[in-house]
């Protein structure tokens, strides 16, 4: 049996589940696991929760204010030290479930004595479509070999089990990645800051996995608190004090059925369709543009925005540059007129066309929202109130879908929320996280529980879907912390 020899218990049940696991490890399902660790060594454990999205989303990459609720759903990860260089890896979750084990060498990773180049990794874990989830994992490592320029003499052996589920667009990719890098960062003693670590779990997903996500996900999972919204200004990862829910006020997510991916092609076109808008209005503005040896584009001298498309009021946006960005643009044609964007984890391809008026507007009018949106919770409790917000979530909805960021099920959801209305306790709902697809976030009366089964009864009715609901709340990595186990003279 584990004892803990290091560390705080919570009162959570997913750790008391996870402690159950790995007591019974010797008898599980799943070979590898029962073979993974060594009996005679310590452990290190680390959790870190997934999000829901209730206001900002896509924004964040452009520098919009975003609020982030943790959810009670999280990744665990047990990880011990190994005398050899390599890393094994085996998961307990579902969606890893084909090829549970995968062993990396440390080698692997490195070329002529120094880390791969991040260009490098990606192609490596792309070699086997079946082992790329393992980017997530051994991503972390390589992080930390060219950002921190640590050198690991020893490997890991890491064992993963997460409630978080894949595709939702609740960020079970940041869980994976922060509670891999909080695990490391414990067992190897590397001191980091919560919102450091953060950002170099932001770099296993841009770099290593070549996901282009933004900074919100990995900074809710690790900083995030319990029952309280994360206000996280994107300029680059600014925390700004926690928002608590409250007292009258309820949210659930309710997932779709339609598999979400941050790498899919329509969350990539739209950011790169921003950063296009971003470029040209800089031009428009007469901001100076500096090339690097390749006459790429490297850098805008921006002093008026900050180098932040969200920083652009909404009147400044309609009287000076709406009119001015062309609906769509050609990758080609840009590509000759402008070099490039400022940009740093997407391309753009020369033979597709970008839609660059929409793309521009979402961040701009999606900051002014978060803004009043965070506002009004602060207000008095009240009728309009809860209006007032339900509206701001459904204008969010609408900007994704002009994106072209909105599916079938996740319009739907909304709909019902919509027709369901304040008689119900339900008064806003919007599309979560990158889009197309994945998770709608619905704001409610914090009665509201009964009216959000009931809907979920008739999403089902309607589309032979039985949707998951995420209900409820947890802490981030940080403050989980960490726990250190070791087995008992009686461990099985």
């Amino acid at each position: 049996m584990y004892q803990v020899v290091q560390g705080v218990v919570n009162n959570q049940s997913d750790t008391a589940d996870f402690f159950e696991t790995l007591n019974n490890l010797g008898e599980h399902s799943v070979p590898e696991a029962r073979r993974l660790f060594d009996k005679e060594a310590e452990l290190v454990v680390a959790r870190a929760p997934g999000r829901l999205d209730v206001m900002g989303g896509i924004a964040d990459y452009s520098g919009s204010l975003v609020l982030e609720l943790p959810i009670r759903e999280a990744t665990f990860v047990a990880l011990q030290r190994d005398p050899i260089r390599r890393i094994r890896v085996v998961s307990l979750s579902e969606d890893h479930a084909q090829k549970p084990a995968i062993e990396i060498s440390l080698a692997d990773l490195e070329s002529a004595g120094k880390p791969l180049d991040y260009e490098s990794a990606r192609a490596y874990f792309r070699r086997d479509a079946a082992r790329h989830w393992a980017a997530y994992v051994a991503g972390a490592f390589l992080v930390l070999m060219r950002d921190r320029h640590l050198c690991f003499q020893e490997g890991a052996r890491i064992l993963i089990s997460s409630r978080v589920p894949p595709g939702k667009g609740v960020s079970s990719s940041a869980a994976l990645e922060v509670a891999v890098m909080q695990a490391i960062c414990v067992a190897f003693a590397i001191e980091i800051e919560p919102r450091e670590l953060a950002i170099l779990c932001q770099k296993v997903e841009n770099q290593v996995v070549g996901a282009p996500c933004g900074i919100m996900d990995q900074m809710t999972s690790v900083c995030g608190e319990a029952n309280r919204l994360v206000a996280l200004l994107c300029q680059p990862a600014e925390l700004l004090k926690m928002i608590d829910v409250p007292d009258d006020i309820g949210f659930w997510g309710i997932e779709s059925g339609v598999r979400h991916s941050v790498a899919g092609a329509d969350y990539g076109s739209v950011r790169t369709g921003a950063f296009m808008g971003y470029r040209i209005i800089g031009e428009l503005a007469g901001l100076a543009s500096k090339e690097n040896a390749t006459g790429e584009l490297c850098q805008i001298d921006d002093p008026r925005w900050g180098g932040y498309l969200a920083n652009i009021t909404t009147s400044e946006f309609e009287q000076s540059f709406a009119a001015r960005l062309p609906e769509q643009v050609n990758g080609a044609e840009f590509l000759s007129l402008y070099k490039g964007t400022t940009d740093p984890v997407t391309r753009i391809e020369p033979t597709r066309n970008y839609a660059v008026r929409v793309a521009t507007a979402h961040p701009i009018y999606e900051h002014e929202r978060v803004r009043t949106y965070a506002q009004l919770l602060a207000g008095t409790a009240s009728e309009q109130r809860l209006e007032l917000l339900g509206e701001l979530m459904y204008q969010s909805h609408e900007s994704y879908s002009a994106c072209g960021l909105h599916s079938e099920g996740t319009d739907l959801l909304v709909q019902l929320v919509r027709e369901a209305g304040a008689g119900e306790g339900l008064y806003g709902a919007k599309i979560t996280g990158g889009g197309s697809g994945g998770t709608v976030a619905v704001l409610g009366h914090r009665t509201a529980g009964p009216a959000i089964a009931r809907l979920a009864e008739k999403y089902e009715s309607q589309t032979g879907h039985r949707p998951y609901i995420f209900a409820g709340s947890s802490d981030g990595s940080a403050a989980f912390g960490h726990l250190k186990l070791k087995q008992t003279d009686d461990g099985r």
